[in-house]
């Protein structure tokens, strides 16, 4: 069966020609339109990306510990860097969904189309083979590749945080949602942070509840390194 004209224009933004289409079809089904979706090549698709990703970076950052590859693979495999990857493809012009996701904008979702993205990884995968999916893999992720640094690799404020507290044998830091204002896409978070030295509390804000956190520990770290 030859492919539509929309399937052949997203083989060519891809870089690859599918032997058999239908993988590629399957790849870009959601559950809400069939039976026949794409949750079991997401599956593969995602333990082939972390194979590729995690070989491509113990490559590329020759003196970077294990706990630097495991968060240099963190940024580039989850769900924002997979959204972001699928967005640059258009993938969401080309997804196949059920009337209810169509009419709640399930082409836009992060989870629907960064799912869908490794979807095609498990679906290139079996029609061919690894190391033409791990070129692929690896010239979508050209420009992420280039643009990474082992600074990218430090850890987030709450993990500094909680590690410096557990060296000192003191109690995980305390974290509470103050108040939050806005609707559901614009909200903005207060949380306060406090813990088990000093009396120290602090103040974070965010976007989400979990920036807020993040905002409010690395008050905390800053009050610690200023004494």
């Amino acid at each position: 069966m030859s492919p539509s004209p929309n399937l052949a224009r997203l083989q060519k933004v891809l870089g690859y020609q599918f032997n058999d289409i239908q993988l590629l079809k399957m790849a870009l089904t959601h559950r809400s339109a069939s039976s026949k979706h794409n949750e079991r090549l997401e599956y593969l698709g995602d333990a082939i990306l972390g194979s590729i990703i995690a070989n491509q970076l113990f490559n590329q950052f020759e003196k970077a510990d294990e706990g630097q590859l495991s968060r240099l693979r963190s940024f580039l495999v989850k769900e924002k860097a997979l959204y972001e990857l699928a967005q640059q493809i258009g993938l969401g012009d080309y997804l196949r969904l059920g009337s209810g996701e169509l009419k709640s904008g399930g082409f836009r979702r992060a989870s629907i189309l960064s799912d869908a993205f490794e979807a095609i990884i498990g679906a290139v995968y079996l029609d061919s083979d690894f190391p033409i999916t791990e070129q692929f893999v690896l010239t979508l992720y050209t420009d992420k590749l280039k643009s990474l640094s082992l600074d990218m690799a430090k850890k987030d404020p709450k993990t500094q945080l909680q590690e410096w507290l557990q060296a000192k044998n003191l109690a995980t830091p305390s974290y509470q949602v103050v108040r939050s204002t806005g609707k559901d896409h614009a909200k903005l978070y207060w949380v306060e942070c406090s813990v088990d030295f000093d009396d120290l509390v602090a103040e974070g804000t965010g976007a989400s509840r979990r920036k807020a956190e993040q905002d409010a520990a690395a008050k905390i770290l800053e009050k610690i390194a200023n004494g």
